[in-house]
């Protein structure tokens, strides 16, 4: 029978929930502070910590921190409420298997404790070994805990191992480059070049050259041997980014490249075997243009044996706090500077705004206002207009003060929505979990 230590200083609510986690098989024992708490943890070994994030002498997180310290592996899950989230990413930053925004319903409680305990202590030592590799052969790497970033990630680690050539889309700033240096660094070619080439920046007037290199003299301004992409990159990966942009003959030239396996500098008649693997990425729509005649079909069906969607930001909300973070860490390195965080009217603004930027535009944001600030967090009046700006249509933190505005704003919300509830969801800045148990609360149908 596993073994669960619950953390929780509401007497009734710990009973209640002690008795229903009882019904289902598990060893409970539950302690009202993290003093009693750590004692319990030193004397006795457990399977899971389920802990309330505030207890009477700290915080979860406390307890989570003590844990780590030990060098224990026992998976700690954390209750919050839906104001606490942000605090909760942090926490999982720091090692939390999972947390769960109050009030939550049973069956939740089971899947994440199921979720929890699948994972032996061997897999998670495991898992943070491979994690440190990836972070350390990218410092771009944050992985997201929203469904997308989770689904884009697992697209990523099933393609990488492969030579499969892959086609990135998504709109511009979402870190399709990070992408591709990612699937390079999970890959069998991880320790051979990796060749990032933007098409755009490319004159076709030398795009044979860039690619496949020449001799000297084979034409005017040619006055050294130059190797081109294609050869640096060989035995790893060559990177195009905006590969759309390639004129007709550099598409032709590509496609022969990848089909023969083999390329010829300019002004040479030797040709050079190559060893790459080939992976793109694009924010256009390349099947329409290929409808349109602007792109050879058959270099796109060969470039897209596999195709990966990177997700706008505002599609990932739920990771926003975890990229400003990464983002304010480089910044401070960048800058010299030790800025701590962020106010909560700064994460509230940031939680609103669209990011049509995306990834990019939140990066150069944090630069910035981590320049301009003069105190230990990062306030509204560092903000660039467009952000300081913002309006959001539901303001949760006063407006959902008592139930009767908080079932106006969830009708309110769905309305707009048209009762998309992942619409809706968003418009309340709020979970579509979260939203959920709220609908089932106020008996919204």
């Amino acid at each position: 029978m596993k073994k669960i230590l619950l953390v929780e200083d509401d007497v009734t609510f710990s009973n209640m929930l002690k008795h229903f986690l009882e019904r289902h098989q598990y060893s409970v024992e539950v302690s009202y502070t993290i003093k009693n708490a750590s004692a319990l943890l030193k004397k006795h070994s457990y399977n899971l910590i389920f802990t309330d994030l505030r207890l009477p002498d700290g915080n979860g997180i406390d307890l989570l921190k003590q844990s780590k310290n030990t060098d224990s592996d026992i998976p700690v899950v954390l209750m919050t409420s839906y104001a606490e989230v942000s605090t909760a990413v942090q926490a999982m930053k720091q090692g939390a298997f999972d947390y769960i925004s109050k009030p939550f319903n049973p069956d939740e409680v089971l899947e994440v404790i199921s979720n929890a305990l699948e994972v032996k202590p061997e897999e998670v030592t495991q898992t943070k070994k491979e994690d440190n590799k990836v972070s350390s052969s990218s410092s771009n790497i944050v992985s997201g805990i929203s469904s997308a970033s989770k689904s884009l990630y697992e697209h990523i680690h099933l393609v990488a191992p492969t030579d499969m050539s892959v086609l990135i889309t998504g709109e511009s700033g979402t870190g399709k480059e990070v992408v591709a240096n990612t699937i390079h660094t999970q890959s069998l070619r991880k320790d051979k070049p990796f060749i990032a080439v933007d098409c755009g920046a490319i004159p076709k007037e030398i795009a044979s050259s860039e690619f496949f290199g020449h001799q000297k003299g084979s034409f005017t301004g040619a006055i050294n041997d130059k190797i081109g992409h294609f050869e640096t990159a060989n035995g790893g990966t060559l990177f195009l980014d905006e590969v759309g942009n390639l004129n007709y003959e550099s598409q032709v030239q590509l496609l022969r490249a990848l089909q023969e396996r083999k390329i010829k500098p300019v002004g040479s008649s030797k040709e050079i075997m190559v060893d790459i693997r080939l992976i793109t990425a694009t924010n256009e729509d390349l099947l329409l243009a290929v409808e349109k005649g602007n792109f050879r079909e058959d270099l796109y069906h060969r470039l897209n044996e596999f195709s990966i969607k990177v997700p706008s930001l505002k599609d990932r909300k739920d990771d926003l706090i975890l990229y400003a973070d990464f983002f304010l860490e480089k910044a401070n390195k960048q800058l010299n500077k030790s800025i701590a965080g962020f106010s909560q009217e700064v994460l509230a603004l940031f939680q609103q705004y669209n990011w049509p930027g995306n990834l990019r535009e939140l990066s150069n944001v944090i630069k910035r206002a981590t320049l301009l600030s003069q105190t230990e967090i990062i306030e509204k009046e560092v903000l660039p207009e467009e952000l300081k700006n913002t309006e959001g249509q539901y303001s949760l933190p006063n407006d959902f003060s008592t139930k009767e505005n908080e079932k106006k704003l969830i009708i309110r919300a769905l309305h707009e929505a048209k009762n998309n509830k992942t619409k809706a969801a968003k418009l309340l800045n709020i979970t579509r979990k979260t939203l959920y148990n709220k609908l089932k609360e106020h008996k919204i149908s």
